[in-house]
């Protein structure tokens, strides 16, 4: 029998974040939700943006944190604004940063809590047009890695590196029959990620069947990344 637990994620409104929320809450944990937007049937929410507003006040321990924003801004480097730039850090690491301080009292009451960020394939695969997020993500990786050290043995800290996933977020990429062919086909197993695959590992990780992991960018991303065929 599963042990209950208390987690905290981050974007569980929409996409990869709400896959996560739904697979916790059928596992039957306790799923506090931080989002833009509206987000049904958990057992507690907070609507704020974290890269701005004052963040809630969480009691007792967690067992967990779950950090998703992120975005797609894909831009040639001669459009590429340093304003652009400054967003993608601020939702992808400054407010990720936030976040653990303001709750990293809540997972030190936790005997055994896990922190889990999301990066990209494109940051250990140069990929055009993805300067911005490959930057906001390549930190995350860095600071996934120090927390893992910093906060061991108690918390452990790992990262999920995706490619592109079937969500709202990428939904202008995927939105014709032939974008959607054309970007399975750049991919070994000629398809895209599916957002119920990618929460299926970061349930893994946060669980304790990962508890001999931490400092990990674990790849989820049809190959693209490793392989050439």
């Amino acid at each position: 029998m599963t042990t209950q637990k208390r987690f905290l994620v981050v974007g569980a409104s929409r996409g990869i974040g709400r896959c996560i929320a739904d697979q916790l809450k059928a596992d039957g944990h306790v799923v506090i939700g931080i989002s833009r937007t509206a987000a049904e049937g958990l057992d507690e929410h907070h609507a704020l943006d974290v890269t701005q507003d004052a963040l809630p006040s969480i009691v007792d321990a967690l067992d967990g944190l779950v950090y998703c924003p992120g975005s797609i801004v894909l831009k040639s480097i001669r459009s590429l604004s340093a304003d652009d730039i400054r967003k993608e850090m601020e939702l992808n690491a400054i407010a990720a940063v936030r976040v653990v301080q303001h709750v990293l009292p809540n997972l030190q009451q936790s005997q055994h809590a896990s922190v889990l960020f999301f990066s990209t394939v494109a940051v250990q695969t140069g990929m055009p047009y993805h300067a911005a997020v490959a930057m906001a993500k390549g930190a995350v990786e860095g600071l996934i890695r120090s927390l893992a050290a910093e906060l061991a043995p108690k918390i452990r800290v790992n990262c999920i590196a995706p490619s592109l996933t079937d969500t709202s977020l990428a939904a202008r990429l995927l939105d014709t029959d032939a974008k959607r062919q054309g970007a399975a086909e750049r991919h070994p197993l000629k398809t895209v990620g599916a957002p119920q695959d990618i929460a299926a590992m970061a349930c893994f990780l946060v669980s304790d069947k990962a508890t001999f992991m931490t400092g990990q960018v674990v790849k989820m991303d049809g190959g693209i990344g490793s392989l050439k065929l």
